[in-house]
């Protein structure tokens, strides 16, 4: 089904409006979603219904106006805007006699082109199968095995039911893969926390600029491109955050309104990293007139994956396509920060991102002067292994004193590795 020509195929779109907002999609996302599968569409079908039609969907006018568009344009595939029933697809492709592909299976298909990792390839084919075991057809009749005669006698199986018995096999050696990388995933998530490592997740609605911002913030060479889908595979950096220390960010794959439940479970394992994070970054793309609805299709898909109740700091990204805004932290009534403006393309308030992401992940900081005699040096060699050290003297008495800002809890923690206990540190707030 998702085998393509070495050309670019050409498609004729459907869209039908529906009173319902939450029947609604949108036409020009879908033309972007086209373009990043690589198909080239020549023709967009519109119409309104009040509910879709049982057998096809579309009326049967609408239909023949469809036949008529793919004679005219010369057409390879009828994309449709929708996600169709298995019968649906089955009927519109026996009246138009062309393949028929509905939203989720573009969506799978540019899934399939972007995986990576096995991972990733892993979790899409499994997407693929949960998703092409409902439309499976009679297409070997001719070795029909239950009819009868002489030489096919006998219980046997038709070739559908072998179809279906062999993907239901796969499918069950993919999720007992699947399953194997969840296990792998949560070792590394408990050492992480085991190290109280924090991890801050990038999410947001796809081609918001997460693998720009995670690029810009990393340092790295993630795939960044401005198309739909353009990450499919969890990145994993290092970062230094300020007052904190290290910690992780995880660049998650993009989220789009209507994201087909089998994607959200076959990404489950993925997701993961998203449900278990510290901080979600959420990504939104200022510029565009429809972040309102894009905002509340990433906090439905994070509800369905039940991360609605991690802290989330709002990311308001490619602020250099605005007039008049500059760089700047928003915060909400108790003074924590709540938005951050930030431009991933020119770096611009990527300073202040860090100092927000620092701020809501700090405990209390301690900003103090400290003396430690000749015996505790061991304290003073853990303080400057971590960091925590902003300069330092010596006394007369061959003291040494040092000024540290740290979080208390990490203050409290190096004192208890070091056997020594907080009466025997002298310290004077800065």
């Amino acid at each position: 089904m998702f085998d393509r020509p070495d050309a670019g195929e050409r498609a004729i779109l459907v869209h039908i409006d529906f009173p319902a907002e939450n029947d609604r999609e949108d036409s020009d996302e879908f033309f972007e979603l086209v373009r990043s599968a690589g198909v080239d569409p020549v023709a967009l079908i519109t119409g309104s219904r009040s509910q879709p039609s049982p057998k096809y969907f579309v009326g049967s006018g609408k239909l023949e106006e469809v036949e008529l568009a793919l004679k005219n344009n010369e057409a390879d595939v009828v994309l449709f805007n929708h996600a169709l029933s298995p019968s649906q697809q089955r009927n519109v492709e026996a009246a138009l006699e062309t393949r028929v592909i509905d939203r989720t299976g573009v969506i799978l298909d540019i899934f399939a082109q972007r995986a990576r990792t096995h991972e990733g390839k892993l979790q899409v084919e499994l997407a693929q199968l949960e998703y092409m075991s409902t439309r499976l057809i009679r297409g070997w009749t001719h070795l029909e095995r239950q009819k009868g005669g002489i030489g096919l006698r006998g219980p046997g199986e038709t070739q559908l039911e072998t179809d279906r018995r062999l993907l239901r096999a796969r499918i069950k050696t993919i999720t007992s893969r699947l399953g194997k990388v969840r296990k792998q995933r949560d070792q590394g998530r408990r050492a992480r926390t085991r190290a109280e490592v924090p991890t801050v997740s990038l999410v947001g609605y796809t081609n918001a600029g997460k693998s720009t911002l995670f690029n810009r913030i990393t340092e790295s060479g993630v795939y960044a491109a401005d198309q739909l889908f353009a990450t499919l595979d969890p990145t994993l950096r290092r970062i230094d955050l300020p007052d904190v220390g290290p910690g992780i960010l995880v660049d998650t794959v993009g989220f789009i309104r209507h994201l087909p439940h089998k994607l959200v479970d076959a990404f489950r394992a993925t997701l993961e990293e998203t449900i278990s994070a510290t901080l979600l970054l959420h990504v939104i793309d200022c510029h565009d007139d429809r972040r309102l609805d894009n905002i509340e299709s990433v906090n439905t898909v994070l509800a369905e994956i039940g991360a609605e109740e991690v802290p989330t700091l709002l990311v308001y990204n490619k602020l250099d396509l605005l007039d008049g805004r500059e760089a700047r932290i928003d915060r909400n009534e108790e003074g924590k920060p709540e938005r951050v403006w930030v431009s991933a393309n020119t770096g611009e308030g990527v300073e202040l991102l860090f100092d927000a992401i620092a701020e809501l992940l700090c405990e209390e900081i301690v900003h103090w002067r400290i003396v430690l005699r000749p015996d505790q040096s061991k304290l003073r060699a853990d303080l400057y292994a971590a960091k925590w050290v902003l300069s330092e003297a010596y006394d007369e008495q061959g003291n040494t004193c040092l000024e540290i800002r740290l979080q208390r809890s990490d203050y409290d923690k190096i004192l208890r590795r070091a056997n020594i206990s907080a009466d025997e540190v002298m310290f004077q707030a800065v």
